[in-house]
């Protein structure tokens, strides 16, 4: 702002204009709904220790790693895979590609991502919703659990015909026709009940309890350089 024309000591500012990112409107529902599931949250960015303390707080996330260059991320977050097992890593810049190739599973924002951070990463979100986070794990943690019901049940059946085929107590047809045919349909129709899971749409209420859970008002997510890492194993029954 301009200062005032007046000269000598008391001379004063007018104004002052402050500069801030702003946190996605979505963030913090993401970062709540992240903790529901039992995954734990981390801040890596590039920013001061200071603007990263304010965000991470207004965000709800566990730990906040500041000041961090492109290959200090990828230290964070080996260390956090050491300490807490597979780590998904969501970033949107250049500067996040290389933490994006170490983590388990690499999330980039499609949207706004870099072409970089797009084609490293294992999964795109194309709307740029942080809220598809959580929708990402939940739907994972499903598909691990109905892959390993298809397999036993799979195994069970099979054993059991292959048992009771040569003692009489099945025919070759039955043994055939149920444990072929009719195992084939019954894990395609227990894997199509994986389409019943659908992503969550937050809404200002969901946002305001989300909030008040964290104890604070602020919003969850980051925009540019701020990036959340949610510390899990994804195929864990539940975070």
């Amino acid at each position: 702002m301009r200062r005032s024309s007046s000269s000598g000591p008391n001379r004063s500012w007018r104004g002052a204009v402050a500069v801030a990112d702003t946190v996605r409107p979505e963030a913090r529902w993401t970062v709540s709904r992240l903790r529901e599931f039992g995954v734990r949250t981390a801040m890596l960015t590039g920013d001061n220790e200071r603007t990263a303390r304010v965000i991470g707080d207004e965000v709800g996330v566990d730990e906040v790693h500041a000041d961090l260059l492109p290959e200090e991320k990828v230290d964070a977050v080996s260390r956090l895979a050491a300490d807490h097992g597979p780590v998904a890593m969501v970033g949107d810049g250049i500067n996040d590609a290389p933490a994006l190739a170490t983590a388990s599973v690499g999330v980039a924002m499609g949207a706004a991502g870099t072409d970089t951070a797009i084609e490293t990463a294992d999964v795109a979100l194309m709307s740029d919703d942080l809220a598809r986070v959580p929708y990402l794990v939940d739907l994972s943690r499903r598909t691990s659990q109905v892959i390993r019901q298809n397999v036993w049940s799979s195994l069970a059946v099979k054993a059991v015909l292959a048992i009771g085929a040569p003692l009489g107590v099945v025919s070759v047809i039955h043994a055939i026709v149920v444990g072929d045919m009719g195992m084939s349909l019954g894990v395609t129709g227990n894997a199509m009940r994986l389409a019943n899971v659908t992503p969550e749409t937050p809404t200002v209420a969901d946002d305001a309890d989300a909030g008040g859970t964290d104890g604070t008002d602020g919003t969850d997510g980051t925009d540019g350089d701020n990036e959340a890492s949610g510390r899990a194993s994804l195929d864990t029954p539940t975070n």
